[in-house]
């Protein structure tokens, strides 16, 4: 299935029913009334957030959505029949915005979340709501309220507890592919990832999800390379595992190239808790890995790890210090239990 993370679509609610002008007409009954009924509601357009989808591939093959009319009122006080609605099931963490892209209108996070984007129109009264003792014979009704149309954006922010960041062939995929059951393309050349991809993780234990997106070159923020495009699915994140291959030229100037580039981003990733760990440790010379881990450790102000994801070495000690931050902003993000008053 192709990874589809954002979609423009149009969007119309069901107009509402029209009201009936009708008299009743019975044998034996010579004044009988009036008794036109109301118009039925038109169908809401509800986005529902649902489980077992990954991707807003269903909006790239059709973009027009509209819920049903409501139906016309009938004689003998029969009201017309409601629209259906039209409902857009999308995958946890899909953002809508309106048609200027910007505006937020809903944030579909959890399972079962719904939200109406478009409200269908009320019916219209029929005759039988204007008699009076003044007007027992009324000879018009109202007319159904009209649709509501509008274009929205669908944007896809994948949830996962920890994102992988770093330059392409910084061993991300690699990385993924050894710690859980995904399994991303991976060859020896940059943007091998060109869609994200998403990871279980298990460590003594405990689970948690990892999201890999393609590498981020310098100016990325301006559109060089993939552009920061998929920076959008590691913003809920909890934690960044930034990733720095121990092969390139200089460790330190590769970790400020992809840290310059989140803070031109925005959106918070720079102040993200993250875990700097220094990759294919098992390609480098004793010396050169030395040297490798003062540079970073000089750019990032703290002592990285150090790893290879082909060997597995130092796989077990990056996810421990992943699951101790994830569990940490858990804890912080659980409200507190209120205090029980106390009771003779």
């Amino acid at each position: 299935m192709k990874f589809l993370d954002q979609a423009k679509i149009y969007i119309q609610s069901g107009a509402g029913g029209a009201g009936c002008v009708s008299f009743r007409r019975e044998k034996f009954i010579e004044f009988g009334g009036p008794d036109g009924g109301d118009g039925g509601r038109g169908g809401n357009v509800v986005a529902e957030c649902v489980d077992g989808l990954n991707t807003l591939i269903d909006y790239r093959y059709q973009q027009h959505f509209k819920a049903k009319t409501g139906g016309h009122g009938m004689g003998a006080q029969r009201t017309g029949a409601n629209g259906s609605d039209m409902v857009l099931k999308v995958p946890v963490g899909t953002q809508v915005f309106d048609e200027d892209n910007e505006t937020l209108l809903a944030d579909l996070t959890h399972v079962g979340q719904r939200v109406v984007l478009a409200k269908g129109g009320n019916g219209g009264f029929g005759n039988l709501h204007f008699k009076s003792s003044t007007n027992r014979a009324p000879r018009h009704a109202n007319p159904g309220q009209p649709a509501e149309e509008r274009t929205i954006w669908l944007r896809l922010k994948l949830i996962a507890d920890a994102g992988l960041v770093g330059l392409p062939n910084a061993g991300k995929s690699t990385f993924l592919a050894a710690v859980s059951a995904a399994k991303p393309k991976i060859a020896d050349y940059p943007f091998t990832t060109l869609h994200p991809q998403l990871g279980v993780v298990s460590v003594d234990g405990r689970e948690f999800v990892i999201a890999d997106i393609p590498g981020l070159i310098e100016g990325a923020h301006e559109g060089a390379g993939l552009g920061d495009r998929f920076l959008g699915h590691v913003e809920r994140c909890r934690v960044l595992l930034h990733l720095v291959d121990g092969t390139c030229e200089h460790a330190g100037k590769a970790y400020k190239t992809v840290r310059e580039e989140l803070d031109a981003y925005g959106h918070g990733l720079v102040d993200k808790p993250e875990v700097v760990v220094l990759n294919k440790a098992d390609a480098l010379a004793p010396e050169q890995l030395k040297e490798q881990v003062a540079r970073l450790k000089r750019a990032a102000k703290k002592k990285p790890l150090v790893m290879s994801g082909v060997s597995h070495q130092g796989v077990p000690e990056a996810l421990r210090a992943l699951r101790a931050v994830i569990d940490e902003a858990r804890q912080a993000a659980e409200p507190a239990e209120p205090a029980t008053e106390w009771r003779p």
